[in-house]
């Protein structure tokens, strides 16, 4: 199922459990609109990234980490990427300064070199500074709603669990032997236990590990 109609899904299910714990049949129709495939998949074009990452950062919602459900469908799927090209960007993602967002540049230029990054960096910031411009304002008072509060709640625990999903997915890519696993649980304990550090030194202390772990 594609990840949008998941979330929008999820929304419209919060609006129905409010309309019914308010017992009231009075129902207000919502029809999200849907944006799916813009561009053509044949050819990975610079106009094809940026359009493929505006799509993206215009429907991103919750937290960063949801970008790579959305990146496995729009480019695993499409063949565009393979997933341990995917998961290697995650990593990257990780270890350089600023939000994870900046995956993106480093997918775009295995896409298509300097412009490739540079096409999908634009794409996938602009709609969050147009979205900020216009709903800055707006935002708290449509807080105060029950109705959007409600709504927002449950794609919120749709955007978790999409982060799970494409964890599974990742996982199973990934944990291909014992020192992979070794890692995984390494670091499961590690983000768990002390769970102020950074991620990035957790990504570089499993990049030691695995390569120590490549001379037994």
């Amino acid at each position: 199922m594609n990840e949008i109609i998941a979330l929008f899904g999820c929304g419209l299910l919060g609006l129905g459990i409010y309309f019914f714990k308010k017992n009231t049949g009075n129902l207000t129709s919502f029809f999200p609109l849907l944006l799916f495939q813009l561009v053509d998949p044949s050819k990975i074009g610079v106009l094809k990234i940026f359009l493929t990452f505006l799509k993206v950062g215009a429907i991103l919602y919750g937290s960063g980490y949801v970008l790579f459900a959305f990146l496995d469908t729009e480019l695993v799927a499409n063949g565009w990427l393979t997933r341990q090209a995917l998961i290697d960007a995650v990593a990257i993602g990780q270890i350089t300064p600023g939000p994870v967002l900046s995956t993106a540049t480093f997918i775009g230029w295995q896409m298509n070199g300097i412009t490739g990054a540079l096409a999908a960096t634009i794409g996938i910031f602009l709609p969050s500074f147009l979205f900020v411009l216009i709903l800055n304002p707006l935002i708290p008072k449509m807080r105060q709603s029950e109705i959007l509060g409600a709504i927002l709640d449950a794609v919120n625990v749709a955007a978790i669990a999409l982060i799970i999903a494409v964890s599974v997915e990742m996982a199973k890519d990934t944990l291909t032997d014992w020192r992979t696993i070794l890692i995984a649980v390494a670091s499961l304990i590690v983000v768990f236990v002390f769970k102020k550090m950074n991620s990035a030194f957790i990504v570089l202390g499993g990049a030691v590990i695995g390569y120590l772990l490549t001379l037994i």
